[in-house]
């Protein structure tokens, strides 16, 4: 267990630096914000893009990922869905159920990513690039929809549809299988720059993770708040892992998978909450605890999937 502590170490380090830069003075504050839209529509969407463009998907488990990923995001789905009279009837308002509803289904890409790729290299960063292209869509298309319909008065489901159709995540994703998939040449240079700018993305992106967590608010939280821990950084991955090694899954593709269902929720989901009317301060104060918490179940996750990978 203390070598998958180790190797998951570098990347808590850069969010806990991410913690301390946004508390220190040395760092204008109004810059945080301007970051954060930098990552989200420009830096990862290129390392989507050029990540999926340029993997070899042919040493890859697409059935038993695929399998795995949308059963377990219906199952997911389900489960918040049937909660939701329960918590209503224990007065959670629609704002602060859309947060649960995000935090128990998004998952961090950049911590995915960042771990996938420190423990199995290109064939993690590939793998764990094209299970984020299969759900991308339809996790951003279930979250705006539960927001739009628990949080906004109107019930728009144009702006929903907007929302899909302009989602930079979704974009690069497509862009990028299509790439990939008709084998469109890229201009070198541009790829290059491309490539200089993914590059930049998942520092910054673990940057940014820290500098959105709210410490303080995690000290008594309240249990609306460490329901979505439970959820999102134990079950989910179970459910995940489960599944995938019931469809196949074995060896390296296994854990990969399990990774991916075990770092804590997008920051992402964080600004769409604040924009959309949903329960930002609890969104963060969530994410602040299963951040932490992921510290310790994120090994916990790839220990156990290792064991059920050699079997």
């Amino acid at each position: 267990m203390l070598p998958i502590f180790e190797s998951i170490l570098p990347i808590f380090l850069i969010v806990l630096l991410g913690v301390v830069l946004k508390r220190l003075p040395i760092v204008d504050r109004n810059v945080w914000h301007g970051l954060e839209e930098v990552g989200y529509y420009v830096l990862f969407p290129a390392l989507l893009f050029l990540t999926l463009y340029r993997a070899d998907f042919s040493g890859l488990e697409l059935t038993e990922a695929s399998i795995g990923t949308f059963a377990t995001m219906a199952i997911m789905f389900a489960l918040m869905l049937a909660l939701w009279p329960l918590m209503k009837r224990n007065g959670v308002s629609g704002a602060a159920y859309s947060t649960v509803f995000q935090t128990a289904t998004r998952w961090n890409g950049f911590i995915a990513l960042a771990v996938a790729a420190k423990l199995y290299g290109d064939t993690g960063l590939a793998l764990t690039a094209l299970v984020m292209a299969l759900v991308i869509i339809p996790i951003n298309f279930g979250n705006v929809a539960m927001l739009v319909w628990f949080v906004s008065p109107s019930r728009d489901m144009r702006m929903l549809a907007w929302r899909v159709v302009t989602n930079p995540l979704i974009l690069s994703s497509i862009a990028g299988i299509a790439f990939h998939y008709f084998e469109i040449p890229i201009y070198a240079p541009l790829e290059q720059a491309v490539d200089l700018i993914a590059s930049a993305a998942l520092g910054m992106g673990l940057l940014m993770v820290g500098a959105g967590l709210r410490i303080r608010d995690t000290v008594r939280p309240k249990p609306i708040a460490v329901l979505p821990v439970v959820l999102k950084l134990l079950l989910y991955p179970a459910i995940l892992t489960t599944i995938c090694w019931w469809a196949g899954a074995r060896g390296e593709a296994l854990v990969i998978l399990a990774i991916c269902g075990s770092v804590p929720t997008a920051m992402n989901g964080y600004l769409l909450a604040r924009q959309m009317g949903g329960d930002a301060t609890l969104y963060a104060t969530v994410a602040t605890l299963q951040t932490a918490a992921a510290f310790f179940t994120i090994p916990l996750v790839i220990y156990v999937a290792g064991y059920f990978a050699s079997g």
